[in-house]
């Protein structure tokens, strides 16, 4: 039977990559409208500025909000230098290493498909009991950082890696140190990597409950420093909506603050993509 032309195939997969685009848009859609449909009165000014009380029931998120930055900001001073090191590592001084380097990209695979409640026992066992940090927002912080390093170690080395070999060569011809050729050409070029890397890390780590419940805690009161536990916002999501009775309202609004947070951190960095790409378009 002979093959349909090439034009009925090319029909066909764009008919159904289409399909597919339109289900994915439509439960996206489904979802936000659900949680803004049921979350939306619940926002308010008191909300944001306010305690939990009453289990969660009552009041608002202002300490819950305070633990999760700083969770965020402890686990992504961590993870993005020790990433963005190990991605020139395996990018740039590969041939150094041999096998090892072979070694550790295997290893990073397989820690990206580890289930984020084995990373919450690994940081309660280590972070919290061998190293003495108990339930704290720095011991939630380090576990997410080994939870979004693997993502980020890979998005960045393979930008590395895409970059053509002529910057290379063309700035060794010029005489520049392999290190200089790092900080001025090969990291700004691979910056878009970075920051891809970055987003999923960052979003993966933001909407991390599993992990959180055994090294940051379920403690809602404001934390008075980064030793002091504190509840994540999907802690407080998830604690709202399974086990207070009542607490679906705030649970709604609390899931709307999250999303509009991801929403946020994946603008703000596609801005800072944008600008940084056109200030180097312009300067070339």
């Amino acid at each position: 039977m002979p093959n349909p032309p090439q034009a009925i195939q090319d029909t066909v997969a764009l008919n159904l990559s289409r399909i597919v685009a339109l289900l994915l848009t439509g439960m996206f859609l489904w979802l936000i409208d659900d949680i803004v449909a049921h979350g939306l009165s619940g926002l308010s000014w008191e909300f944001f500025t306010s305690s939990p009380r009453n289990a969660g029931r009552e009041g608002g998120i202002a300490p819950i909000l305070v633990s999760t930055m700083l969770i965020l900001v402890v686990c992504m001073m961590i993870a993005l230098p020790i990433g963005l090191g190990t991605a020139i590592l395996l990018s740039e001084v590969n041939h150094q290493f041999g096998w090892m380097t072979n070694l550790i990209r295997r290893s990073l695979d397989v820690l990206a498909g580890i289930p984020s409640i084995v990373f919450g026992l690994f940081g309660n066992a280590f972070f919290c009991v061998t190293l003495g940090l108990g339930f704290s927002i720095v011991s939630g912080g380090l576990t997410l950082a080994c939870m979004v390093l693997p993502m980020l170690i890979r998005s960045t080395e393979e930008g590395f890696r895409a970059l053509p070999v002529d910057y290379r060569l063309s700035a060794a011809a010029l005489g520049l140190s392999q290190t200089s050729i790092l900080i001025s050409i090969l990291i700004p070029a691979a910056m878009p990597a970075l920051l891809a890397g970055f987003i999923l890390g960052l979003g993966r780590a933001i909407a991390e409950t599993a992990a959180l419940i055994f090294t940051s805690g379920y403690v809602d009161r404001m934390p008075e420093s980064l030793w002091d536990s504190g509840r994540a916002l999907s802690i407080h999501i998830y604690d709202l909506s399974m086990n207070v009775p009542g607490g679906n309202a705030n649970a709604y609004a609390s899931a709307l603050v999250l999303i509009t947070l991801l929403f946020v951190i994946n603008a703000g960095a596609k801005i800072i993509g944008y600008r940084w790409s056109s200030k180097r378009v312009l300067s070339a």
